[in-house]
């Protein structure tokens, strides 16, 4: 069966990146990899095994093109009220906290924030499937 182990979003800059996943989602660098022309930085927490892979492309100074194909990545927290809070803290700038019903019942609770780079990541309360 497969598995998921990374998904990867190119960047401007690694630094800026670095800080914002290890600010946002306790991320911190598992590996980095340079080559001539880019750098693999594979960011993990002890939570999963799951690495957010940030590819910076040498040279590069105009921001991608997100298009409008690119959806979001999500994670799970304990207590969404004190992430929303601490992101607040941290000048992350998240968006409200969302509730989501489906026949009378809660579905999620949820709030977004945007990266460096303008790629969304959803924070979910974990509840339901959303462990």
């Amino acid at each position: 069966m497969a598995k998921a182990i990374h998904s990867m979003i190119r960047v401007l800059d690694e630094e800026r990146s670095k800080d914002f996943y290890q600010r946002a989602f306790g991320l911190t660098v598992a590996d980095r990899l340079d080559f001539d022309d880019f750098t693999l930085v594979y960011m993990s927490n002890a939570e999963t095994p799951f690495e957010i892979e940030l590819t910076v492309n040498k040279g590069r100074t105009e921001p991608y093109d997100l298009g409008n194909g690119y959806g979001h990545l999500a994670v799970s927290v304990d207590d969404l009220d004190a992430e929303h809070a601490r992101f607040t803290a941290e000048g992350l700038a998240p968006r409200k906290i969302v509730e989501f019903n489906r026949d009378g019942a809660l579905l999620a609770r949820f709030f977004f924030v945007q990266d460096p780079d303008g790629y969304q990541i959803e924070v979910l309360q974990r509840h339901g499937r959303f462990l």
